[in-house]
């Protein structure tokens, strides 16, 4: 018998009363499900089946059949697996109140290999390989907030601050429903306070202005942030998110999870000797002792201690560049873009003036919308070295593939 995890509900959770009985207690179903019906087709029984070795409160039999699954070599399910089965097939005895006996079926998990921190290098080249604006935030996103894959599905523009877009940190404040514990509990009132770099911050913007602008209207504040690229544009889903990730690898051959990008926030709090309660306070885990959310002046204070981590978050713009070679890079965009003489002269005069290069940009999005010879609709051109890809993909234009000798093949938006 085969299932898949976007049917197993459907198909087989749904025959049986007491598994759907036990997902309505919990918050991952689908996953739950599907490991539930691991275990039965490991062992040949139905749900029903299951409990029935639990019919007599004195019989072991269920728990000697838990622990002769961890025990047994079987393919497919590795330690970590079996760790995640186990632990849902006590949940399921439990929520049917016929708790198994405490030693049953436990199984240390351990750590095959050491867990990976992405590089800035490696997170550089993700970025440089997504196809669309969405994709380039959610990297940068996920870098300099630490927000877990199943929060960001769920991100919506209202947990942005207000007037975030005139902010060089934006404060983001994710509420205790969405983040580890739920709200539940031992975790009730938590929240998650964190921000995003100066870079994440434009990408974001980017990405909102592109997608106003496929939608054909502004988002609200009850969007969600991260949708389908297609219509009607519905809410992305997490699988749709797993795909991305998905790809990314396989293009990139980086062997890399949301997750990690928890740990390279980390790693960067933890270098400018932030402490432990504010490092758990933007990682939105619990802090000992807390009662209530952060206040604002507690928010602008771990604001200013996050400033500090910035160097070490962000990734996009290679941190030797200087002022003059982003000057000599704009011209050189410029140039790959088509100006003639007169908008050459034009910009060099700008960027004389102008007190730093980003500053000048604006004026240079003037000066490109006067072109010549406006690109025909898909246009694609060929630019070559990595700058000169970032500087194209700031302005717009999307990623069709990687060439070889470090050549881009791109399309205009």
């Amino acid at each position: 018998m085969s299932m898949k995890h976007g049917n197993i509900i459907e198909e087989w959770a749904n025959l049986y009363s007491p598994v759907v009985r036990w997902l309505g207690k919990l918050q991952k179903k689908q996953r739950s499900a599907y490991r539930l019906w691991q275990f039965c087709n490991w062992c040949k029984l139905n749900p029903d089946e299951l409990l029935k070795l639990k019919k007599d409160p004195s019989s072991k039999e269920a728990e000697m059949l838990l622990d002769r699954f961890v025990a047994e070599e079987a393919e497919g399910f590795t330690n970590s697996v079996k760790v995640n089965i186990s632990s849902t097939v006590r949940s399921f005895f439990k929520h049917n109140y016929c708790d198994l006996s405490s030693s049953a079926g436990k199984i240390d998990l351990e750590k095959v290999k050491p867990y990976h921190r992405p590089t800035q290098a490696e997170l550089r080249k993700l970025w440089l390989s997504c196809y669309n604006p969405r994709d380039r935030s959610i990297i940068s996103l996920s870098a300099s907030t630490a927000i877990a894959k199943e929060t960001i599905i769920n991100l919506k523009w209202k947990h942005l601050e207000e007037k975030w877009e005139s902010q060089e940190i934006p404060h983001i404040s994710v509420p205790p429903e969405l983040i580890k514990g739920h709200g539940r509990g031992k975790y009730r009132g938590v929240r998650q306070e964190t921000f995003l770099t100066p870079e994440a911050k434009q990408d974001l913007l980017n990405y909102k202005e592109w997608l106003e602008r496929k939608m054909g209207r502004e988002t609200t504040e009850e969007d969600y942030v991260y949708v389908s690229v297609y219509e009607p544009y519905d809410q992305m889903t997490y699988s749709t998110l797993g795909t991305v990730l998905t790809d990314l690898q396989e293009r990139t051959n980086i062997n890399v999870s949301l997750h990690d990008f928890r740990r390279y926030v980390e790693t960067a709090l933890e270098s400018i000797s932030m402490v432990d309660n504010w490092r758990r306070k933007i990682r939105g885990r619990k802090v000992k002792g807390e009662e209530a959310p952060y206040s604002q002046p507690a928010i602008e204070e771990l604001r200013q201690k996050y400033r500090e981590a910035i160097p070490a978050l962000e990734f996009i713009r290679e941190q030797v560049n200087s002022e003059q070679m982003r000057r000599r890079q704009l011209l050189d965009t410029a140039r790959l873009l088509g100006f003639g003489d007169e908008r050459l002269r034009r910009l060099e005069e700008v960027l004389a003036k102008a007190k730093n290069v980003d500053e000048a940009i604006e004026e240079f999005k003037k000066l490109k919308d006067e072109a010549e010879d406006p690109p025909e609709e898909n246009h694609v051109k060929i630019v070559k070295g990595e700058q000169a890809l970032v500087d194209h993909l700031k302005l717009g234009w999307t990623l069709i593939k990687e060439l070889n000798r470090g050549k881009y093949l791109l399309k205009s938006a």
